[in-house]
């Protein structure tokens, strides 16, 4: 009988030992957190799409979360899940760039012994660089240089001028008045965008001998007009270029000539006003003013190959899906978060941060 019961104890430890390594550590089934910052976003709508299909794919159960722009309530949603058994976090902070708010999550993730992967939208500023990322062992950031698409639309920008800058000038004074769209105040992505979108394009312009781009309203100083509730919305971009065309136009000579858009959401809602008014119909017979967005939404590509706009910068959705599903394989392998990650484009300054690179979109 002893010896009986002791076959049977052993027999429910093995039990025990099997069932903790299926559940315990990420290496059995992953139950994952994917936390929005907003699905109202076109582009994280996008990456959101990419996401679910590819942890689908890899067999990996999964639960999406809806910050609806309220860092508050994506916290709620992080404590819940966790207390709901998630054993991976997969994360698109709302307040981007701010360390307090990235690393209560993290904080979060560590007191649970548990993965965290931030996406998309910076978790600490430039002066903090690997703050957060280096204070827990079980953390990667997946996402973009944020300059780079500031410095590549620039460029794009620029060069266009150059090559179509007697059309682009309506008014005949020698000089391009451009508007500015930022999607977001403190956000680095719109910052960079903002500001590398006129140097980069001044620094083309300029070397090629002609005047840098004028800002179209003397009287705002900031030089961009931006979306207050934080969106990069195509509706607040609407309202703004329709109220700006009601002064600025060509029948008082001031016509707006250029606008330059943090994203392809605002870059639609500028077109939409556009359209109001005439311009950018893609029929041939009317005055295209050259818009120009980032992240080649769908909708973007489409208004390009009507003629309605006129360049974007890809921030590739599926790119960046495949890199997150990636980092949760190997959770759900049971290795290291950024192991066997030598084929992307890591930081030089940050050993758990993916870049997914841009590229430029004029059309296919």
């Amino acid at each position: 009988m002893k010896k009986f019961m002791s076959l049977l104890l052993v027999g429910i430890m093995m039990l025990s030992l099997v069932a903790c390594g299926k559940s315990g550590g990420g290496r059995g089934e992953l139950n994952v957190g994917v936390f929005y910052y907003t699905y109202s976003d076109t582009y994280i709508s996008s990456v959101r799409t990419a996401l679910d299909n590819a942890l689908t794919e890899a067999g990996i159960k999964f639960q999406n979360y809806d910050g609806n722009s309220n860092q508050t309530t994506q916290n709620e949603q992080i404590d819940t899940a966790i207390a709901q058994g998630t054993n991976l976090l997969i994360v698109n902070i709302v307040t981007s760039g701010s360390v307090d708010a990235s690393q209560a999550i993290v904080d979060k993730a560590s007191a649970a012994g548990i993965p965290v992967i931030f996406f998309n939208r910076a978790v600490e500023s430039d002066e903090d660089e690997g703050k957060v990322l280096g204070s827990y062992d079980k953390c990667a950031f997946v996402g973009t240089d944020a300059p780079e698409a500031g410095h590549m639309q620039g460029k794009m920008v620029g060069q266009y001028v150059v090559d179509n800058f007697d059309a682009i000038d309506l008014n005949g004074d020698g000089k391009i008045s451009y508007a500015m769209f930022m999607g977001q105040l403190g956000n680095v992505e719109a910052i960079y965008r903002t500001q590398y979108g006129v140097e980069d394009a001044d620094a083309v312009i300029t070397a090629a001998g002609k005047p840098a781009l004028e800002y179209f309203d003397a009287s705002n100083t900031d030089k961009y007009q931006v979306d207050q509730d934080g969106n990069w919305s195509a509706t607040a971009a609407n309202n703004y270029m329709t109220t700006n065309l009601s002064q600025y136009n060509e029948s008082a000579g001031n016509m707006i000539e250029l606008v330059i858009c943090n994203n392809d959401g605002m870059a639609e809602g500028v077109i939409s006003a556009l359209n109001d008014k005439g311009y950018n119909l893609g029929d041939g017979n009317c005055t295209t003013i050259p818009v120009f967005g980032v992240d080649a939404t769908d909708a973007a590509k489409q208004l390009i190959a009507d003629g309605k706009m006129t360049g974007t910068i890809k921030q590739d959705a599926e790119g960046m899906a495949n890199g997150i599903a990636y980092l949760a394989k190997n959770i759900q392998a049971g290795k290291d978060l950024m192991a066997d990650t030598d084929s992307f484009n890591i930081s030089e300054k940050v050993s758990n941060k993916i870049y997914i690179p841009y590229a430029t979109y004029t059309g296919e």
